[in-house]
């Protein structure tokens, strides 16, 4: 198998389990992972740590972590939405936390209950945190609806660019942008994406796209072409933002990594084991409906 060109950063187990009525067992979860792990992927976002009465499908986000911790090579992610949620997956052990930073006023009050100079100062001191307790773990913002708000609709260029700069002035080794809402298109991504480059440079992080109007794919294309190499998605195209009424719908991460394999670009992933991977999550969730059309349609003919 040839090197990996891009990354994929397989954010189901996070980002699709919390956005699901239904809590997976704990048991499943381990399962599921260990099959993503299988088919070859190398980061996978597990968890987050948010107060069990908030999120209940979290609630054994430190047990999760340990169990994933045992994959060697494997970079192990979860999301924090303040300090208190760092402290903790920082001595969980795990390699990398996100944070949610909103581009938009009006989603950052409604998601972590703060406003965009408050998540600054709270990025701040979760960095500071980190140099503390464990300062090899990397942190990055992921500035949702960046690309628009279903709150407070347009969000501008400008607001983006100055949060990117913020967050990382306060640390962060790295901003991502995130299409929380599902409002992107190609021409806005790769606008925005070159413009958060010339402002913060590699510390750019990844794509966050989801599917919600049919353009995750095209997104993720579109942010490639501009040199984004690390792109967010979840298997079956579980997930959505419960604080971003009407946003469902994560890029299928199935659909990605078939897109880039027959471009001839390397994902690391066999595709058949990752389809695969799709039992112990439909084990874990029984009748919740997965999307996707590669898993549906097979691979093509011929297909190595």
């Amino acid at each position: 198998m040839k090197p990996a060109e891009v990354l994929i950063s397989e954010v189901g187990p996070r980002d699709g389990l919390q956005s699901v009525k239904a809590t997976m067992p704990t048991a499943d979860k381990l399962r599921w992972i260990d099959a993503l792990v299988a088919a070859g992927l190398r980061e996978i976002e597990v968890g987050s740590f948010v107060p069990p009465k908030l999120l209940p499908q979290m609630a054994d986000a430190a047990e999760v972590v340990r169990h994933a911790l045992t994959h060697p090579g494997v970079t192990i992610m979860a999301l924090v939405p303040n300090l208190r949620g760092a402290e903790a997956a920082l001595r969980s052990g795990v390699h990398k936390i996100t944070i949610p930073c909103s581009a938009s006023e009006a989603h950052s009050l409604a998601n972590v209950r703060k406003s965009r100079q408050e998540m600054v100062e709270e990025v701040r001191a979760i960095v500071r945190l980190r140099n503390d307790i464990a300062p090899g773990v990397k942190i990055e913002a992921g500035l949702s609806t960046a690309f628009g708000c279903t709150l407070q609709g347009i969000v501008s260029d400008d607001d983006v660019v100055w949060m990117a700069e913020q967050v990382v002035g306060a640390g962060a080794d790295e901003a991502g942008l995130s299409d929380t809402t599902g409002m992107a298109n190609p021409a806005q991504v790769r606008r925005l994406f070159h413009k958060v480059r010339a402002a913060i440079g590699d510390k750019t992080g990844a794509a966050h796209m989801h599917n919600t109007r049919g353009l995750g794919l095209a997104n993720c294309l579109a942010a490639y072409d501009v040199g984004v190499r690390t792109f967010d998605s979840s298997l079956g195209g579980l997930g959505g933002c419960p604080y971003a009424p009407g946003a469902s719908g994560n890029v299928v991460t199935e659909d990605l990594v078939f897109m880039f394999e027959a471009m001839g670009i390397a994902t690391g992933v066999d595709i058949d084991m990752l389809i695969a991977a799709r039992a112990p999550l439909q084990a874990g969730l029984p009748g919740e409906p997965l999307y996707g059309m590669t898993p549906l349609a097979g691979l093509p003919k011929g297909w190595v």
